[in-house]
């Protein structure tokens, strides 16, 4: 069966990622790279052979266009690539009104010419929303508090890391919706410490009083220190005035970039089977 041939419209940060990932794809073919013309010129690596032009029209054939360029100028080329009849992705970070807006106007354009379009193949929009919307399903009474990398605290980070059994340790802290503070603590165990006994003895640190304290193991810290990638908490709480009160919480660290490109391949890979028109990005067909 013939892979879909994929073009790579942008070269910054997120093509180039998506360049890399098709070229270990076991179900597309990376068909080309279209950038600026003055940096247009053979690449190096696994990417020599690729061609690079300056417009979609220059490529032998192109199924779908996985569109890499900045979010003011997203929708522009997204358009001119479905006027050029090739199906596409976009990972454009837009909110509100103008994601709305940006959404209706790709669908009027994708029906017209009888192409799918997938709109929000990244991370927000697209994967965060489905992840809020999963924890929304199976807690109907609630709400959803989401944070960026919580600020460390040096001094509790201190804390922990004297306790024994525990090889090193940071301490994070964000305030939620509500007001009330909450710590998220990264321990790395020394071998044979036990996970449970750590946890009860920093619980029970009058440092972290009066405080919700959720407590992680990581294999390294130095995954949790890097000043690259990307963190995020999401949490969600039961509003039952009675019964059990149920709470959900999603900790994530990632690179952002490398998220986005396999967001955009996995789009890529299923658009065929879509009608005409723009999708909001999902991880079902």
């Amino acid at each position: 069966m013939k892979k879909p041939l994929v073009a790579v419209i942008g070269f910054g940060r997120v093509g180039r990622a998506c360049a890399q990932a098709l070229m270990d794809e076991g179900q597309l073919a990376l068909a080309g790279i279209v950038r600026r013309a003055e940096s247009l010129g053979a690449l190096p690596g696994k990417l020599r052979h690729i061609p690079v032009v300056g417009h979609v029209r220059e490529l032998a054939a192109v199924d779908v266009a996985l569109v890499c360029v900045p979010s003011l100028i997203a929708s522009g080329v997204a358009r001119e690539l479905l006027q050029e009849n090739v199906a596409i992705v976009e990972c454009a970070s837009l909110e509100g009104a103008v994601l709305d807006a940006h959404y209706a106007e790709l669908d009027r354009m994708a029906r017209k010419q009888r192409r799918a379009a997938i709109v929000g193949a990244g991370w927000d929009p697209g994967a965060l929303a489905l992840f809020a919307r999963a924890f929304e399903v199976l807690i109907p009474r609630g709400h959803n508090v989401s944070h960026p990398n919580p600020g460390i605290g040096l001094h509790h980070s201190a804390a922990v890391a004297h306790i024994a059994g525990v090889k090193g340790a940071l301490a994070g802290q964000f305030r939620g919706a509500d007001g009330a503070s909450r710590r998220y603590v990264y321990i790395e165990l020394r071998h044979g410490a036990d996970l449970d006994a750590v946890r009860a003895e920093i619980l029970r640190d009058p440092l972290f009083a009066g405080e919700s304290t959720e407590v992680f193991q990581v294999e390294s810290l130095s995954s949790i220190e890097a000043e690259e990638g990307q963190g995020m908490v999401l949490e969600r709480h039961s509003a039952c005035a009675s019964g059990v009160h149920a709470s959900l919480l999603l900790e994530a660290r990632f690179d952002l970039v490398a998220v986005t490109a396999q967001l955009m391949c996995n789009a890529a890979r299923k658009i065929s089977a879509l009608p005409p028109g723009a999708h909001r990005f999902t991880l079902g067909i």
